[in-house]
């Protein structure tokens, strides 16, 4: 019983002091309570205060750990710092006299250190040439990274071969950028002087990545440094990046594509120990940015080929310049990627080559954060802040960063602190502008100069270092005077077989209804144990019937049978966009849902399962910038397989028109690099708006020459069935670009008869029926204002004028345009009819095309000329509409 719970304290004093005086003046009950109350208060006195300081050097060590980088010695160009003020173990209740003090870290590699001790390893690991941010990721990497830093304390411990590995990789990068300066005076080449370790980076982390099981590596870079990336890491001939220089058309090295610090490259690298790695370098435009989607989506369709495995087997590596991965939104795009289904590439490896400046703007003036690598942080992502002139250091972070990918399959940063030499290209002043840092950059020697002295220093004899740099200056003037290499050609490997040339020739696309049936059955069966929403159950149920019956097959139904019969022929199919498994408009529905498990199924799957292939359906991040680049390179490496992007509206697409304009469109005269992407864009005036309204098919035709792409506003199901299917059986591979319907999805005349699909081709022109003898005019359109021209000409009992589809608009098929206009009298009038406004659509481009093979000029008729692409009223874009149906036919 606890007697003092009951009674007062001023009670229990007086009690207490009767006690002391004389223990008799008190009851007996209460003698024990004040003898043991009296012994603790004894204990308690003769305790020493408790010693704060093991829980002090805990926080210092995690200190270290989370902000040691804001100390570290990572500037080439600044002086390195000692001291920060939270660092020091004052901070921490810590004194000079506890640094002899032997403490046992619970979070330590070391189970008891002096204090000092402690603090120089965590200065050596986190306060040298590596600054490390790793404590913002999850738990099991965080151990992970400092068991493997703090144990060797960030140092790799070279072996003397190694260390002249790297002396001859600094050395190459430097010559080249010399013997460049020095032969062709003046010319761009976009130099990586100040950053030449990077030359040493690469190199081992493809070395350490064919050791680890690698067997690609997917490399994209904008232009600085490229130059001599392709000729130091990837062993393009010197001699032809010489005839670059030169400008040597006859040997192919220039032609009539980009210039030579855009082009892409590829080749083996085959190691003494016998290991070899593909490395790969795309091909990019002056758009920094813009590749790295393109190289996540190339590196997730070679995975994809290789199954399971392919992850530990693919190495997407991306090299970006500071302010532009600071400030291009694209980088952030990508990086949101890395762990979504459709997307992921089990990281991807950034190196940052910092060169403190833009083109000529400070990061005071081009970011808001401290770092230009704090955006990957959204990803958890581990950064290595590494010193540009200390390429061991640099081989360290390689080492933990490439093994935190293979081990985590998650991206990870390392930023080389360097300089740039030179301006924005080698005829750029950068004194107009940084006077300062371009003073202290010019007294600065370069990292081979730096690095040879260290290794002096250590004992290595000069002239082995000496001997080295002679080899290196007597290749180059050696390959000045070589004649060119004839590089492999495009077209090898996967791509052979595929033709260079553009045909019209027809492909029989049809498949037997059998067939068809067969394949119907699978794609709309429900097992007994899934539970569909009941107006899916009915969709589907109606899918077969129309099948089944052979007639009013609708949209939705072309698509999916297009797809079947393709997976059943072991073609590949890929599919993403936003909101693609079910489809905007409600008409695709590839993926259902459980009603009570929300459980997922995808029917045509199983077709991909029977036929040994895959098909994929992903609904992708609201992006389209990082998306359509990475369902690009997807096509790249996947010739054989449909790739299809899907824009939720197709006036979406404008949010990735730097890819449409610098891969999509032109990559085939540039790179010589072809694709088969599809590119689904709705497009349909149904009164919903400017962005609902139009896919800016002008923007596309602008882009068209050479036949270098399809672009397709087909008006039936089938004609969208046996475009899929051509787009895969053609000889040749383009990007074909498909303004696919909204309200043509469930409008009564967009159907057709399983005889439309079982024979015949995409037909480029669909002709008229009627009676040509009594033609009197000759309407040519494209797409949904056909079914409008339609009903209006039965409504109205026209049977004068004629209707004349224009379904593929680029390159125009003159062929069949001429069968199709067979039989009409010659001097009929012709006209163009468009819902879109006259600054837009088809009318600009086709005009003068179609004119000249009819032999006379067309008269427009649509919408106005317009800032706008549509209006806003629904009322009005209904008068606007019945005014150009109506003006259409007007005598």
């Amino acid at each position: 019983m606890n007697f003092a719970s009951n009674v007062g304290p001023q009670w229990l004093d007086a009690q207490y002091q009767l006690w002391r005086e004389d223990p008799n003046q008190v009851p007996a009950d209460w003698r024990g309570f004040f003898e043991g109350y009296e012994l603790g208060q004894q204990e308690s006195a003769s305790e020493a205060p408790p010693d704060h300081r093991p829980a002090a050097v805990q926080t210092l060590i995690r200190r270290y750990r989370e902000i040691g980088h804001l100390l570290a010695c990572v500037d080439p160009l600044t002086p390195c710092t000692f001291d920060h003020p939270q660092l020091r173990p004052e901070v921490f209740g810590l004194s000079n006299a506890d640094l002899n003090t032997v403490f046992a870290p619970a979070d330590f590699f070391m189970p008891q250190a002096k204090l000092g001790q402690i603090i120089e390893i965590l200065q050596q690991t986190y306060c040298r040439s590596i600054g490390v941010e790793f404590m913002h990721a999850i738990p099991e990497e965080r151990r992970w990274l400092q068991d493997r830093m703090e144990t060797r304390r960030n140092n790799p411990h070279l072996a003397e071969e190694v260390q002249l590995a790297i002396f001859r990789k600094l050395q190459e990068a430097t010559s080249f950028e010399r013997f460049l300066h020095k032969k062709f005076l003046g010319q761009k080449r976009f130099s990586l002087e100040g950053g030449e370790s990077v030359i040493a980076l690469l190199e081992h982390l493809i070395r350490r990545g064919a050791r680890r099981g690698l067997e690609h590596i997917v490399i994209g870079m904008s232009h600085r440094g490229r130059l001599n990336v392709l000729a130091n890491i990837f062993g393009k001939p010197l001699e032809n990046i010489f005839a670059e220089f030169k400008d040597n058309t006859e040997y192919q090295v220039v032609g009539e594509g980009d210039v030579k610090y855009h082009k892409g490259y590829s080749g083996d690298r085959v190691f003494s120990d016998d290991k070899k790695i593909h490395i790969s370098l795309a091909s990019n435009p002056s758009h920094l940015e813009a590749v790295d989607p393109v190289v996540e989506g190339k590196s997730r369709a070679r995975q994809d080929a290789m199954g399971p495995e392919g992850i530990q087997k693919v190495l997407p590596l991306l090299l970006h310049g500071d302010s532009a991965f600071a400030g291009q939104g694209v980088v952030a795009e990508t990086l949101n990627l890395s762990a979504l289904e459709g997307y992921t590439t089990g990281g991807t490896l950034h190196v940052v080559i910092n060169n403190q400046i833009g083109f000529t703007t400070l990061p005071a003036d081009s970011r808001s954060t401290c770092y230009p690598t704090d955006i990957a942080k959204m990803l958890m992502a581990p950064i290595f802040h590494v010193h540009g002139d200390d390429p061991e250091a640099l081989l360290q972070a390689a080492i933990l960063a490439l093994d935190f990918r293979q081990t985590f399959g998650r991206d990870v940063v390392i930023e080389v602190i360097c300089f740039r030499r030179y301006g924005h290209n080698e005829g750029d002043e950068p004194f107009f502008t940084q006077p300062l840092m371009y003073e202290k950059i010019k007294l600065h020697p370069p990292a081979a100069d730096i690095y040879y002295q260290q290794l002096r220093d250590q004992g290595i004899e000069q002239g082995v270092l000496d001997q080295i740099r002679a080899d290196i200056e007597e290749e180059l003037e050696a390959a000045l005077i070589r004649p060119e290499q004839k590089l492999p050609e495009a077209f090898q490997s996967k791509w052979e077989g595929v033709l260079r040339e553009h045909s019209f020739d027809p492909v029989e696309t049809g498949v037997p209804a059998e067939t068809l049936k067969e394949l119907c059955a699978v794609i709309t069966h429900i097992p007994n144990n899934f539970n569909p929403h009941k107006k899916i159950a009915s969709l589907l149920q109606r899918r077969m019937e129309q099948i089944t019956q052979g007639e009013k097959i609708d949209w939705g139904t072309g698509e999916a049978l297009a797809f079947a019969s393709l997976l059943a022929e072991e073609k590949t199919i890929r599919l993403s966009g936003q909101d693609s498994r079910r489809g905007t408009f409600n008409h695709r529905h590839a993926t259902l849902v459980d009603m009570l498990t929300a459980g997922r199924l995808t029917p045509l799957e199983e077709v991909a399962r029977q036929h040994n292939c895959q098909f994929h359906v992903y609904n992708s991040s609201l992006s389209e910038f990082a998306v359509l680049g990475f369902d690009y390179g997807y096509s790249v490496e996947n010739p054989h397989g449909l790739t299809i992007w899907e824009a939720q509206f197709g006036d979406f697409a404008n949010g990735a028109q730097v890819i449409i304009d610098q891969f999509i469109g032109s990559s085939g005269t540039k790179w010589e690099r072809y694709s088969a992407l599809t590119m689904f864009l709705p497009h349909g005036y149904e009164g919903q708006g400017p962005e609902h309204s139009s896919a800016r098919i002008e923007r596309y035709l602008q882009l068209c020459a050479d036949q270098n792409i399809q672009i397709v506003y087909p008006t039936t199901p089938a004609q969208l069935f046996h475009l899929l299917r051509r787009q895969l059986h053609q000889p040749f591979r383009r990007p074909l670009i498909v303004f696919t319907p909204k309200g043509m999805l469930r409008h009564p005349s967009c159907v057709s008869q399983i005889e439309d699909f079982t024979s015949g081709h995409f037909n480029n022109i669909i002709g008229d029926d009627l009676a040509k003898a009594g033609v009197e005019r000759l309407l040519f359109c494209s797409g949904r204002i056909y079914y409008d021209l339609l009903q209006y000409r039965q409504q109205q009992n026209i049977t004068n004028t004629a209707l004349i589809r224009i379904e593929q608009l680029y390159p125009l098929d003159t062929v069949q345009l001429h069968a199709a206009l067979k039989g009409y009298r010659k001097k009929l009038e012709c006209r163009w009819v468009q819902e879109e406004i006259a600054n837009g659509g088809a009318w600009q481009h086709i005009r003068d095309e179609l004119g000249e093979q009819l032999g006379r000029p067309l008269t427009y008729v649509g919408r106005k000329a317009s800032a706008s692409s549509a209006v806003g009223s629904h009322r009005i874009h209904n008068q606007e509409q019945q005014q150009i149906i109506t003006q259409a036919f007007l005598a």
